[in-house]
């Protein structure tokens, strides 16, 4: 590896380089595997560049920036298209909560549906039964959109999107209650496209992979299959994915609506509930330019870090996190981490960490403190400081938060 004053590059045999962001920080043999098969891809730009939180992940590794001249590779984004995150301040302050925050995280477990259940004849709990009248006029901005793209793929009107819009899923995403370091009340959230989502980028990323079967192309992973640019199922990706994005900012909108709602009914005061507020994606594809040249850029669990441009680094179930504003890092295409990154695979988690560790390291947390939840627990990531430090040229950080709830699905 040669070194330079603030990243580390990898020279790639055969492609391009890779900038990482890594000191500090471990980063798992795989994840290298992985960001070296992505650099030898022939139409990325310029470099690839790894994040601090960058580890394995289904064809691109999480944590990675992608820019490509000519051509998509839908794995760069991801199932998940436009997870992110989006916080808002409130005008309370710690003195306004109540001692026991139980009520609160009971109020916004009942206000936002969370978790999934599967079963013959009964409703998944994690979307809506009778979506309310507020979840059908958001959907209603969306539909035209998605008719359009329904007419050419009919398999996506069999998806959960309106029962979807405006609930929290599973694994990582999270909903919480956090505190500055001015003990101001902050609410943090973090989900993505759901099941739609899910649906057009699982189909896409199959249909990628036919293509180069059908071409006879030769891949580094058969996950890395890409469309190129001008052809019709590049034209169809590109709209579903920007629809699929606007969704995700949207359910996360409609959630932080009902979750101020469930704090008002927790809390007699009158408060403000938009001071300051923040929402962005991390698994997502764009036109940007960089280098003085046009090009598309996927970031797989990585957040826009333009000069100015406030995002978001959340930790762990119970660690900080933080409010951050963009430095514009010209040679990271102006990204930084969209959090910690994980070090312990969930079925990992579950081996290694017990029951009385996951109590212990989310103490002063009202959360979930079960076994089922302890794939998400502090010790199955990185350290959220380090990985901040490993990127201090990417961004600054404008408020350090710590949480106080946490509902998980």
């Amino acid at each position: 590896m040669t070194e330079s004053r603030t990243y580390d590059i990898q020279h790639v045999e055969g492609g391009k380089p890779i900038k990482l962001w890594t000191r500090g920080v471990p980063v798992d043999e795989k994840a290298h595997e992985q960001l070296r098969k992505a650099a030898q891809m022939p139409f990325v730009f310029k470099h690839v560049a790894a994040m601090p939180d960058v580890h394995v992940g289904i064809g691109a590794t999480v944590g990675s920036v992608i820019p490509t001249k000519g051509a998509v590779i839908p794995a760069a984004v991801g199932v998940d298209i436009g997870c992110g995150m989006m916080a808002a301040r409130t005008s309370l302050t710690a003195s306004d909560l109540p001692d026991n925050l139980e009520g609160i995280r009971s109020a916004i477990e009942q206000a936002v549906p969370h978790g999934r259940s599967v079963g013959r004849g009964q409703r998944d709990h994690g979307s809506w039964g009778a979506p309310p009248v507020e979840i059908v006029d958001a959907w209603a901005t969306l539909v035209e959109r998605f008719d359009r793209i329904t007419a050419k793929y009919p398999r996506f009107k069999n998806t959960n999107q309106l029962t979807h819009l405006g609930t929290l899923g599973t694994g990582n995403h999270f909903i919480e209650l956090c505190l500055d370091t001015e003990q101001r009340v902050w609410i943090m959230l973090h989900s993505g496209s759901r099941g739609v989502g899910n649906a057009i980028g699982t189909f896409f990323i199959e249909l990628a992979k036919q293509d180069m079967r059908k071409w006879f192309i030769n891949l580094p992973d058969e996950d890395l299959a890409y469309f190129p640019e001008g052809t019709h199922h590049f034209n169809d990706y590109v709209e579903a994915v920007e629809w699929a994005q606007d969704f995700a900012a949207l359910n996360r909108r409609m959630m932080m609506t009902n979750v101020i709602r469930a704090l008002r009914s927790q809390i007699a005061k009158p408060f403000d509930a938009e001071l300051e507020a923040v929402n962005c994606h991390h698994n997502y594809v764009t036109r940007e330019n960089h280098f003085g040249q046009n090009v598309l850029v996927t970031r797989k669990g990585a957040v826009r870090a333009a000069k100015g441009t406030m995002g978001i680094i959340p930790g762990s179930m119970g660690a900080k996190s933080f409010i951050v504003r963009g430095l514009g890092n010209a040679e990271s295409f102006e990204s930084c981490s969209h959090g910690a990154g994980r070090v312990m695979s969930r079925s990992q988690a579950k081996k290694l960490v017990s029951l009385d560790e996951h109590i212990a390291d989310t103490a002063g947390v009202e959360c979930r403190k079960d076994e089922s939840v302890i794939d998400e627990t502090p010790k199955a990531y990185k350290p959220i400081e380090a990985v901040m430090a490993a990127q201090a040229d990417l961004v600054e950080i404008v408020h350090t938060l710590k949480q106080v709830v946490c509902v998980k699905g």
